[in-house]
C-alpha cells in the first residue's frame, strides 16, 4: 500500500456564502494530492502526458462528513491500496482539519489514455517502476 498526505489552506474564494468549502473544491483538493504524489514518486504529470498519456477521471466520489472553513489547513490523505492493474488506477482520499478530524472521504477512478489514439492503454512502465516498491507481498 501507498500513503502520502499534502496540506493545503482553505482560501477564501473556496467557500460559500456560510463560509463552509463549495462542494465541488473537494475533487481540486483531490488533484492537488495526487499530482504532489506523482512528483514526490519522481513521475511530473507533464513528464507522463509527453510520452502519449493522459490519465482523465472515470469515476468520482465524495462523501461530505464536517464541513471545512475559510482559513482552515487541510490535510488531504492519499491512498492506492491496489497496484494500478490493467489501465486503471485508484486514488482513496481522506480530508482532515487541524484538529485531526475526518471532514470527508472520496475516491477517483483514473484511466490511462494513449493521447493519439484516445483509447485505454495499459499502466505505463514508468509508474510501475515508481510504484512496484510499495506492493511487494
Amino acid at each position: 500500500m501507498f500513503e502520502s498526505e499534502v496540506q493545503l489552506r482553505v482560501r477564501y474564494a473556496e467557500t460559500d456564502q456560510m463560509g463552509y468549502v463549495y462542494y465541488g473544491n473537494y475533487a481540486a483538493y483531490y488533484e492537488v494530492a495526487r499530482t504532489e504524489v506523482f512528483r514526490r514518486l519522481g513521475i511530473a504529470y507533464k513528464e507522463l502526458e509527453a510520452t502519449g498519456t493522459m490519465m482523465p477521471v472515470l469515476e468520482l466520489k465524495c462523501k461530505y462528513i464536517r464541513a471545512a472553513r475559510y482559513d482552515d489547513m487541510l490535510t488531504v490523505k492519499l491512498l492506492l491500496r491496489k497496484k494500478p492493474a490493467g489501465s486503471r488506477i485508484l486514488f482513496e482520499y481522506e480530508v482532515y482539519n487541524e484538529e485531526g478530524t475526518l471532514l470527508n472521504v472520496g475516491e477517483t477512478t483514473m484511466v490511462f489514455v494513449d493521447m493519439k489514439s484516445g483509447r485505454p492503454t495499459a499502466v505505463p512502465d514508468l509508474i510501475h517502476q515508481k510504484m512496484d516498491s510499495y506492493f511487494r507481498e
